[in-house]
C-alpha cells in the first residue's frame, strides 16, 4: 500500500489544479508516471498493477485518499499496516470526489497496450519547411539579378556613345553608326569573344545562385543532434514513462527559457533507479557528477557540472518567451520541437528562422476563449468579431519591436 500512498498523492495535487477528473490516463501520465508504471514493474515507485487486489477494497482506498491519517488513528489494521512499511504519511485530500479516484483506478486496471516506438530517421533537414529558400523566392531573385545585369548594360552603352562622340570631334573623323542597346549586345555577340561572355554571364548567374541559397542557409541549424555528455533519451523519459515536459523544464511555464533542469531533478528518480534500459553507465555518471554514492545514498564535498550541449539557440537580437506562448498562447511543445517523446537524442526539428516564426505568427489563431489574458482586449475589440480567425498577426504580432527592441 506504499503503492497508493504515493500515487494517489501526485493524482490528488493535480486535482488540485484543476485537472479533468474524470481524465484517469491523462492524469496517471501527467503526474503518476513520474515515479510509476501502469504495469507490475516498478520505476521509483512500485509498479501499479493489481492495486486492488492488494487493498482490502476500492472504498477502502477511497477512505485512505480521502482521510488516511484519521483511519491509521481509528485502529485499521491495514492502514497501520502501511505505516509501519512507509512511516511517510500521505497528505489528507477529502475534497476529492468518489468518481475521481475510480476514474484512476479505471485505468490502472485497464491500461492502453504498450505503443511499438518507432525506428529514428536519420537527422537531417525536413524537406519543405519554412526558412529555406522555396523556388518563387530564388526565381525572384534571379529576376532582379537579371534586371540589374540590364540596366548596366543601358548604362556602358551610354557611356560608350559619349566617348565615341567626344573622340570624334577630337580627331574629326565621322562617328560610326549607333547600334543601340540591344545592336551593342548582338554586335558583341558576333565578335570572336562573344560566347566567352555568354558562358561567363551563365557562370556568374549559377554562382549568384548558389551563394543567395548559401547565405539564406547561415545560422540555421536544423537538424542539429548534437552528442551529449550523458546519453539522455527523452523516448524513454517523455515517451515511454511519461513524463512530463515541464517536470524537468520547470521554467517554460514562468520565464523567458525553458531551463536545462539540475541533476538533482534527475536525483528524484535515480536516487530509487539505478539502471535503465541501456544498463547503468549513463545513471552512473549522474552520481559521478553529483559525487553521490548508490550504495550508502550519502553525497561527497565534490560535486562538479555537467557541460550539456545546447541544441536550440536563437541569436542575441531575437527576442522568444516561452511562457508567453506555452501558457497565454497554449501551443503545445510539440508545435517548434517537433515529437520530443519519439527522440532519442535531442535535436532541433524546426529552422527557428525569422521567415518561420512570421508564418507561424500569420497562420495560428489566438487562443481567446476562457483565456483571461485576452479576454479585456477582445471586449474592447469589437472588430475581431467579423468572423475572421483572430491571428497573431491581427494583434500586432509582426511589428519589429515585438521581437526586436
Amino acid at each position: 500500500m506504499r503503492i497508493a500512498s504515493i500515487l494517489f498523492s501526485s493524482l490528488l495535487l493535480l486535482a488540485a489544479f484543476g485537472a479533468t477528473a474524470q481524465d484517469g490516463e491523462k492524469l496517471f501520465k501527467q503526474n503518476c508516471a513520474t515515479c510509476h508504471l501502469a504495469s507490475d514493474k516498478a520505476l521509483i515507485g512500485p509498479g501499479l498493477a493489481g492495486i486492488e487486489d492488494r487493498a482490502p477494497s476500492r472504498e477502502w482506498i477511497v477512505g485512505w485518499v480521502q482521510n488516511p491519517d484519521g483511519m491509521i488513528a481509528s485502529g485499521d489494521a491495514y492502514a497501520n499496516t502501511i505505516k509501519e512499511f512507509s512511516p511517510t504519511a500521505m497528505t489528507a485530500f477529502g475534497y476529492l470526489e468518489e468518481g475521481d479516484i475510480h476514474a484512476i483506478l479505471d485505468y490502472i486496471a485497464h491500461p492502453p497496450a504498450p505503443k511499438e516506438v518507432a525506428v529514428e530517421a536519420a537527422a537531417g533537414p525536413v524537406e519543405g519547411e519554412s526558412g529555406s529558400l522555396d523556388e518563387n523566392t530564388l526565381r525572384n531573385v534571379l529576376l532582379a539579378i537579371a534586371g540589374l545585369l540590364l540596366v548596366l548594360v543601358v548604362i556602358l552603352s551610354s557611356v560608350r556613345k559619349s566617348l565615341t562622340s567626344l573622340l570624334s570631334e577630337k580627331t574629326g573623323e565621322t562617328a560610326p553608326e549607333e547600334l543601340g542597346a540591344w545592336g551593342s549586345i548582338t554586335n558583341w555577340l558576333n565578335m570572336n569573344r562573344g560566347w566567352t561572355g555568354v558562358i561567363l554571364l551563365v557562370a556568374t548567374l549559377a554562382f549568384l545562385r548558389w551563394g543567395v541559397i548559401e547565405l539564406m542557409e547561415i545560422g540555421v541549424y536544423q537538424g542539429y543532434k548534437p552528442e551529449q555528455p550523458i546519453a539522455f533519451s527523452h523516448k524513454i523519459h517523455a515517451g515511454q514513462n511519461g513524463i512530463n515536459c515541464v517536470y524537468c523544464h520547470t521554467s517554460a511555464e514562468k520565464g523567458k527559457t525553458a531551463g536545462i533542469p539540475s541533476l538533482n531533478v534527475c536525483m528524484n528518480c535515480h536516487s530509487y533507479v539505478s539502471e535503465g534500459p541501456s544498463g547503468t553507465v549513463e545513471i552512473a555518471k549522474i552520481y559521478a557528477a553529483l559525487d553521490y554514492n548508490p550504495e550508502t545514498k550519502v553525497y561527497g564535498d565534490s560535486p562538479k557540472a555537467i557541460e550539456w550541449v545546447r541544441v536550440h539557440n536563437l541569436p542575441d537580437l531575437a527576442y522568444f518567451n516561452h511562457s508567453q506562448h506555452v501558457v497565454v498562447g497554449k501551443i503545445e511543445c510539440q508545435k517548434c520541437h517537433g515529437a520530443v517523446e519519439e527522440m532519442g537524442v535531442a535535436e532541433q526539428h524546426s529552422p527557428l528562422t525569422m521567415g518561420w516564426c512570421v508564418d507561424c505568427h500569420r497562420t495560428t489563431s489566438v487562443q481567446v476563449a476562457n483565456n483571461e489574458y485576452y479576454e479585456d482586449l477582445h471586449e474592447r475589440t469589437p472588430a475581431w468579431h467579423d468572423g475572421n480567425p483572430v491571428t497573431v498577426e491581427r494583434i500586432g504580432g509582426l511589428e519589429c519591436a515585438k521581437c526586436h527592441y
